[in-house]
This record gives C-alpha cells, structure tokens and sequence, in this order.
C-alpha cells in the first residue's frame, strides 16, 4: 500500500491514545478535538472555547507543556491567540515494511520488560507494559555493543501500517550500524501481525537513517506548543470533571 500523510497522522493519533490508555494517562475528545496526554492531536478546525477546556484540563493534571499536532493547512491562529508557540515540523516519511532487506542484528533483541533504565530514566521501564499487551500491538527493542546498553526502538501496528517511534541510538554507539537493526527488529515484529508499510516522523537528524532504511518523505507537518507556567492551576471558576 501507498501511505499518506493522513496514514501518518492515523498511527501517530493511536500511538498517543494508546500509551495514555495503558501508561495511565488521559485520553479524551471534546467538540471535534482529540486529546492524549495532554497533547491536542491533527484537528482540522480547532474551536477555541474547546481548546481552552482542553488546555484547564491539561494544567490540572499538573501538565508542563501542552502540545498541538497539526496538518500544515489548518488554520493555527486559535493557538496563537491562546499563546501557543510554534514549533518543529514532523518530516512524514513512509516505506516498505522490509526495509529493503536489512538483515537482523544479533546486538538488538525484543524485550517485553528491562532493567536497563536506571536514575532519572528509571520510569521508563514502565512503558514496556505497552509491549506486552495481548493480542501484541506494540514492540520494543533494545540494542546492545558488548553488552552495553546502547538504544531503543518502538513500533505500533495499526491495521496495515507500522508507526515506528523513539528511535534513539546513545551517541557513544553512534554510526555502528545499530539504528538500522533496531529498524529491522521492530518493523519485522509488526510484519509479523499484517503491517505492510512502515511510517514515522521524522527530525532532519534522522533522515539519513530512515533513507538508508527505504523510506521516503512524503509530507511535513506543525507543532505548536505552550508552556504552562510551573505552580500555575486551574483559572477560577474551570470545571474538570473527568
């Protein structure tokens, strides 16, 4: 199948959903905007009184940052207006579920949970509760250079598509060829279950990387942001019945 940017924007919007549903987080929609996690995802007319529910919503949960995902064609200025700032743009990028034939790299494993997360980065080892939901939709691996921890991959199977998120190879690893194993492991996991065709976005960073992986750019994206004051709550009067 051909993906396009909507396809995108669909895995993107179901990734969200699905890391508030499992992780514990907040999921809603209200008057055509859908929220996940305190992030206001692909609307294509954003109602401002609806925007502002969202936003009290979002700061009484004790958000930071609250985020918009928007298709470059819709109208932004009811974020601005709300003192949304623009930000970076998502490269879509899209291919073959095969990657083009990159075998696998016995320095990459799937895992179902881990200990590798240690500190400050200790809580992320809660997100592979996502990798063993049943019937399986969403795949982890973790990359390893002698026995040293060394990077991450996600992917998230959504009917014929296989969104791919968190690509992260530490920069002592870099250029040793882990990025595309990590590839190659999670799209095969979701090859597995009927995807067809990989899609992610991407920063002009990780470009070279997916290219080398068969994908090509097939569209940009928006996002916008607002930075939410820290000690700020609710304005008087905001109802936040959840």
């Amino acid at each position: 199948m051909t993906a396009t940017v909507a396809d995108c924007e669909r895995v993107q919007r179901s990734w969200f959903q699905l890391r508030s549903r499992v992780l514990g987080g907040d999921a809603w929609e209200d008057d055509g905007l859908v929220w996940a996690n305190g992030d206001l995802m692909f609307p294509q007319v954003i109602d401002p009184a609806a925007l502002a529910r969202g936003v009290e919503r979002a700061r009484a949960q004790g958000a930071r940052t609250v985020g918009a995902w928007l298709s470059p064609d819709v109208d932004p200025r009811p974020l601005a207006a709300a003192g949304f700032e623009r930000g970076w743009e998502p490269w879509w990028m899209a291919g073959p579920i095969d990657l083009g034939g990159i075998p696998a790299d016995a320095r990459v494993e799937l895992q179902e949970s881990t200990t590798d997360y240690r500190g400050i980065h200790a809580g992320y080892a809660a997100d592979l509760a996502m990798a063993r939901l049943r019937p399986a939709r969403a795949w982890y691996a973790a990359a390893y250079d002698e026995g040293r921890f060394a990077g991450r991959a996600w992917s998230h199977q959504v009917g014929d598509l296989a969104g791919v998120f968190d690509v992260d190879v530490w920069q002592p690893f870099q250029r040793r060829g882990l990025g595309t194993g990590l590839m190659q492991a999670v799209c095969s996991a979701a090859a597995v279950v009927g995807a067809q065709t990989v899609v992610l976005n991407s920063t002009p960073t990780g470009v070279r990387l997916y290219e080398k992986c068969g994908l090509e750019r097939i569209g940009t994206g928006i996002t916008w942001w607002l930075h939410l004051p820290i000690g700020a709550g609710p304005s008087p009067g905001a109802s936040h019945s959840l």
